[in-house]
């Protein structure tokens, strides 16, 4: 591979849905948060604001990250997978990133053991 390839922009490999899984990560201590779906259309939206935009498939609609909640993500980097079909949002995220209260959306093992974080109320929040 030349340098001209690996310098050149990937091209996204959208699913048949038009879809493609980002992950969120925080971009200091690597703590994975989430998990969700980006459209062309959020993809762009996120490239030209710096803040995480997804697809919410259950409203059918593009989403905001903190949107409602104030708890916004702003993406400091985007990294694409070797089969250009995923895509990690290396981020900062504001209080938490979970619509439960906690900071990451993996807060509980398979067994149900809570070890994640809880940074605020979302009784309050929503």
């Amino acid at each position: 591979m030349s340098d001209a390839d690996a310098d050149a922009e990937v091209t996204v490999e959208f699913g048949e849905d038009g879809l493609v899984p980002a992950i969120a990560q925080d971009a200091e201590d690597g703590e994975v948060l989430m998990l969700a779906y980006v459209s062309p259309e959020a993809l762009e939206r996120t490239r030209e604001t710096g803040e995480a935009h997804y697809y919410s498939r259950s409203r059918d609609e593009l989403w905001h990250k903190g949107g409602s909640s104030g708890h916004t993500q702003s993406v400091e980097e985007i990294r694409v997978d070797c089969d250009a079909d995923t895509l990690l949002y290396l981020v900062d995220q504001s209080v938490g990133a979970c619509h439960t209260g906690h900071r990451s959306c993996f807060h509980r093992t398979i067994d149900g053991e809570n070890v994640g974080e809880r940074v605020f109320d979302p009784d309050e929040v929503y």
